[in-house]
């Protein structure tokens, strides 16, 4: 750290600069609950969401021997992503992902060729890759907020624990200083005060003494 220096230029510079740091403080303090808040949100969010998926992959899995059996439908074909639609939004200065919709290909197929087990099972292996889809965009979510709330937090700590004890120190030594030197300057004054009524009064003695002896 650089050497301060002891002048009362450097004290109202380190004053101002304590200010602005306290009156920043709080700002960056309530961002940090604010997106810890949002992170621990984002975690339920995607447990509930991790939930679902576990109920939706036993549903599909109950079709899982009918997998075997031959149909006209192209389940691959039937389940392949067109499109992934998300929507950003802004929280405490960050742009998280919110999952929006998913588009599956279009799929025809005669129904009159086909098992009545298609239907359903094609519903669920939908409903369990939109539900994969879900938990990807809420993870993303939750990375972000994560790593400002890292960034944030670190700003803090050195605000808290650097930043303002620093500011403080270097307020007290220039305080010290100033002091100090004021209390010398105020010595030397007196002394000097002191040397020049010293002076007088010898001179006022010798005077005194020369005219009584003129007087002889």
């Amino acid at each position: 750290m650089a050497e301060i220096k002891l002048t009362k230029n450097e004290l109202r510079s380190q004053q101002g600069r304590l200010g602005q740091l306290q009156k920043y403080l709080p700002t960056l303090q309530l961002k940090k609950a604010m997106l810890q808040t949002e992170v621990n949100d984002a975690r339920n969010e995607i447990a509930q969401l991790e939930q679902l998926y576990e109920q939706k992959h036993y549903q599909v899995e109950a079709y899982s021997e009918l997998f075997t059996e031959k149909t006209p439908v192209d389940f691959k074909e039937a389940t392949r992503v067109v499109s992934l639609n998300k929507h950003f939004e802004n929280i405490a200065g960050v742009e998280v992902p919110h999952f929006e919709s998913i588009k599956f290909a279009d799929l025809t197929y005669d129904l009159f060729d086909t098992p009545p087990w298609v239907d359903p099972l094609i519903t669920g292996l939908r409903s369990l890759i939109e539900a994969t889809e879900k938990i990807k965009v809420a993870r993303e979510k939750k990375s972000a907020l994560e790593k400002e709330l890292r960034e944030v937090s670190i700003r803090v700590n050195l605000f808290e624990k650097i930043l303002i004890p620093r500011a403080l120190v270097n307020i007290k030594k220039i305080k010290v200083f100033l002091g100090d030197q004021e209390l010398a300057a105020v010595a030397r004054a007196k002394v000097a005060k002191e040397k020049v009524e010293a002076q007088k009064a010898a001179a006022l003695e010798q005077k005194t003494l020369q005219e009584a002896t003129d007087a002889l």
